[in-house]
């Protein structure tokens, strides 16, 4: 299962939504907005996404977790919208028969996602200043600082025709 939501993640709920009699471990990943990034202050977070692109490629980044492991079920859940302080931004919950198999499937989901997907986050700044940045776009060497008004495209996706959610400010 997979969600983009503009609600705050019922994490607890998620974590249940993977407990099985069939699997012997359950893991959970949550993202959460920090105060401090790379020593700037963060005041908030601005989440949009490309909605049927995003859907898309959780769900192809689900079925390639499946293939490596021996997933009892699996469960993401994004945040758009603006997040203060602490908020949920991203959950991942895994089942698996074994422990080992559930973390390493966890932590791929969870990379993969970030990497991959068409989420764009927008850091606001404690100085009053703005920056879209997206992992995979630092990750390649690439400017992370798009020109002004627009939002960073990871090389890999092409530049959606319109966001699911248009930035509030």
């Amino acid at each position: 299962m997979q969600r983009l939501t503009e609600k705050p993640i019922d994490f607890a709920a998620l974590t249940e939504s993977v407990r099985s009699a069939d699997s012997g471990a359950v893991v959970l990943f949550l993202g959460t907005v920090r105060e401090m990034t790379n020593g700037r202050r963060t005041m908030a977070l601005d989440y949009e996404a490309f909605g049927p692109m995003a859907e898309s490629k959780l769900a192809e980044i689900e079925a390639e977790a499946r293939r490596r492991w021996p997933l009892d079920r699996v469960a993401i859940a994004h945040r758009l919208g603006r997040l203060e302080l602490g908020e949920v931004s991203v959950a991942v919950a895994v089942s698996a028969p074994h422990r080992s198999e559930a973390f390493e499937a966890a932590r791929y989901l969870i990379d993969t996602l970030k990497q991959t997907v068409p989420i764009w986050k927008k850091e606001n700044w404690h100085d009053g200043t703005s920056e879209w940045v997206h992992p995979g776009l630092e990750s390649n060497g690439h400017d992370s600082r798009p020109l002004a008004g627009e939002r960073p495209v990871p090389p890999a996706l092409p530049v959606p025709p319109r966001p699911l959610r248009e930035a509030t400010r």
